[in-house]
């Protein structure tokens, strides 16, 4: 215990590493992504002190079990494609930390959840994209857990409930992904209508004071306004639940959002 109980959020990480490059050598406005980083940039001086780790779930992580990071110096994972040469050279050296992954097992396994260990697994772009402009002195420790591959949402749900009690010994639980991630849609009008209706079911639906309604409303996600075009796969939507679960004492805010490539895209926090 730390006498201090962090929150849990859900953060936009972006298309690829968005936050830098010039989007006019892409067609859109070089400012496309500004809002994002300038919030992302930010976003330290809103926790209530600075976190002894990061738990870390990312939409570009999945295996068939739960399974936590145990890795003393994670490389990166440069997985995106047809970026300017400069982003396969950025680095983000924060540390692992493995009593924190322990911790992380212990939890799960107290809760009857099946838990795996990677002792190789680096930061992929969901986590040191947006972790560049959010914790950029990269001195605390990240620890990444995957998501379960069969994506259901009421098993990430209870995955953040099981790891809850890590926000009272000072760590962090960040989860990343988008709350609109439909690639065919984005940067043309089809995105517009559709991203902002589920945006607005899944900020009413998170902000519920009464846990069991938010949670049971969240694992039925798929049934929320354009949930299905705003989600075709739902990997990038899944790392919220795990947020969700994790903060359930607390109703959602959300806490940013912008219109990006013509979608609406948020953050939430709980806590």
């Amino acid at each position: 215990m730390t006498g201090v109980t962090q929150p849990t959020l859900f953060i936009p990480h972006g298309g690829g590493p968005c936050f830098f490059m010039d989007w006019s050598l892409m067609g859109e406005p070089a400012d496309t992504w500004d809002k994002t980083a300038a919030w992302l940039r930010g976003l330290a001086a809103d926790l209530p002190e600075k976190p002894k780790a990061i738990l870390v779930v990312s939409g570009h992580w999945e295996e068939a079990e739960f399974t936590v990071a145990s890795v003393p110096a994670p490389g990166m994972i440069y997985d995106y494609n047809g970026f300017p040469p400069h982003t396969y050279q950025l680095q983000y050296p924060a540390p692992g930390s493995s009593d924190v992954a322990r911790r992380v097992v212990e939890l799960m396994q107290d809760a009857g959840i099946p838990i795996r260990v990677d002792v190789r697994r680096g930061f992929d772009h969901g986590v040191f994209i947006p972790f560049l402009l959010a914790f950029p002195d990269a001195d605390i420790p990240v620890v990444p857990l995957s998501l379960k591959s069969n994506l259901d949402p009421a098993e990430h749900i209870a995955a953040g409930k099981a790891l809850a009690a890590l926000r009272d010994e000072g760590v962090l639980i960040v989860a990343s992904g988008m709350s609109y991630h439909n690639m065919r849609a984005f940067r043309t009008p089809m995105a517009t209508a559709p991203s902002a209706a589920f945006d607005g079911w899944l900020t009413d639906a998170l902000g519920q004071d009464d846990a069991g309604a938010r949670l049971g409303q969240l694992a039925q996600w798929s049934e929320g306004d354009a949930a299905r075009n705003a989600h075709p796969r739902e990997e990038h939507l899944l790392p919220l639940m795990i947020a969700a679960g994790a903060g359930a004492d607390s109703p959602g805010e959300r806490i940013f959002s912008d219109v990006v490539m013509k979608a609406t895209v948020s953050a939430f926090r709980f806590g």
